[in-house]
């Protein structure tokens, strides 16, 4: 359970980490015409480049609390939040029609809930 946890983990922080690095740093405008950023159209500058930094913060939150030992309770909150995020982010691409977006955050927000799930129940980073 530990290592599928901790699969998980890495692979949600991979996600996070990428999507959280294009958004704070590439222009909008490069996103708006990507596959998928339609989204950012409507959004203003900051707004993204929030969502960049917060999903930057999850990476870094669904790894190194628990790789350093230092308050690894964050693992699972992280997890939690990005949850709400995947939520927020499912509506979004729902309003815009895009079906295929909604099921891959959906697969996110399954891999968060598995790790909330698994850190605050059965395998909590505890000695």
């Amino acid at each position: 359970m530990n290592l599928a946890l901790w699969i998980c983990a890495g692979l949600l922080a991979a996600v996070a980490l990428a999507g959280g690095i294009s958004k704070t740093f590439v222009p909008k405008e490069t996103l708006a015409a990507a596959h998928g950023g339609g989204w950012t159209e409507d959004a203003g500058v900051g707004f993204v480049k929030t969502l960049g930094v917060l999903e930057l913060l999850a990476a870094l939150g669904l790894i190194l609390p628990a790789a350093l030992d230092i308050a690894p309770a964050l693992v699972p909150v992280t997890a939690v939040c990005w949850v709400l995020l995947m939520i927020g982010a499912m509506v979004t691409h729902g309003r815009l029609g895009e079906a295929r977006f909604v099921l891959l955050n959906l697969a996110y927000l399954a891999l968060a809930a598995f790790i909330a799930w698994g850190r605050f129940g059965p395998a909590p980073f505890t000695g």
